[in-house]
């Protein structure tokens, strides 16, 4: 499989350009902000978000300025909800950096976000992009409700798999198909290539965090399983199907286990331990091959080209990898 800079290559020169218009975007006169924001411009991951924004506006007509308004705006509001969420969860890490909450405190980092949600906003209503406002401002909703949802269902343990992909659909889902109908949309594609691109993107975000979720117990390469969910007492897919096949008193027990482990490491490699003899595992790579596969079969009704190709080799990348 090509590594990401090798499928990034078609569009290397317009993410480049984005990356200028970005930090400029973020610029504010505040001593304060504006050496916030330089940081978290310097810690940006390996951005995949702003590849499917550019993959999805070249197969549906070509890139345009719109396109890196597209793009500052998704990155714009999902960095504003990842600041808040640090804040939320009490994180002060982020892919290895410090979070912006443990550098500056909550306050700060609630403020910051603040600003980043208003930069987005005026970005889009300064450029009458109001299809694209529209388009990711319901992607920050559903994320929200997403969350909230998984606050209020999910810490009870006694979840569904219908309420698991619900819960995924709007948490994880909703961002990258915000991304691909961005894309769409400001290339001037019609609202049915918009609403075909969200799909696709859709199919994508629930097969990523079905492959996340595999992670926690994984046999993979990914050396020693962590059980990072299990250690925040996240109902995983594996886990959802591990219990569901389990009877009663078993059921009983591992929920037990799940919920009062206190980081016992013996207790969670036999939770992983149980999830892997209940085959949860193998049934959520399953699972994750359909939504890929349903994500393909969108894909391949467009004509072949360089933008299809690269986002085909996008998906396998976000879905194959190994960690």
């Amino acid at each position: 499989m090509p590594g990401i800079n090798q499928i990034k290559k078609p569009i290397a020169a317009d993410i480049e350009v984005f990356e200028e218009k970005f930090k400029a975007s973020m610029h504010s006169d505040a001593p304060l902000l504006d050496r916030i924001t330089h940081y978290i411009v310097k810690r940006k991951g390996k951005q995949i978000r702003p590849m499917f924004v550019f993959f999805a506006a070249k197969l549906c007509g070509g890139i345009l300025e719109s396109t890196h308004r597209g793009a500052a705006l998704v990155e714009l509001l999902h960095t504003a909800t990842l600041v808040h969420d640090d804040v939320v969860d009490n994180a002060y890490e982020r892919r290895g950096f410090f979070s912006i909450n443990a550098l500056w405190k909550n306050k700060i980092a609630v403020l910051v976000g603040d600003y980043l949600l208003a930069k987005g906003l005026l970005l889009s209503v300064n450029n009458n992009e109001f299809r694209l406002l529209q388009i990711v401002s319901e992607a920050v909703r559903q994320m929200s409700e997403g969350e909230l949802l998984q606050i209020e269902k999910v810490r009870r343990m006694d979840i569904s798999e219908e309420l698991y992909f619900d819960v995924i659909r709007q948490k994880t889902a909703s961002l990258i198909a915000s991304c691909c109908a961005c894309g769409a949309a400001s290339a001037g594609a019609d609202d049915a290539q918009i609403a075909q691109m969200h799909a696709f993107g859709e199919k994508v975000g629930i097969a990523f965090q079905i492959k996340d979720d595999t992670f926690d117990f994984g046999t993979d390469d990914v050396g020693k399983p962590l059980g990072i969910d299990i250690k925040e007492k996240k109902v995983t897919l594996p886990l959802i199907y591990a219990l569901n096949r389990s009877d009663k008193a078993e059921k009983k027990r591992m929920i037990n286990l799940v919920k009062n482990h206190k980081d016992d490491p013996k207790k969670i490699q036999e939770i992983i331990d149980f999830v892997n003899e209940k085959e949860g595992v193998r049934y959520a790579s399953e699972k994750m091959a359909q939504y890929q596969q349903e994500a393909f079969d969108i894909l391949y009704t467009f004509p072949e080209s360089e933008a299809r190709t690269g986002l085909e080799q996008l998906v396998r990348y976000t879905t194959e990898r190994k960690k």
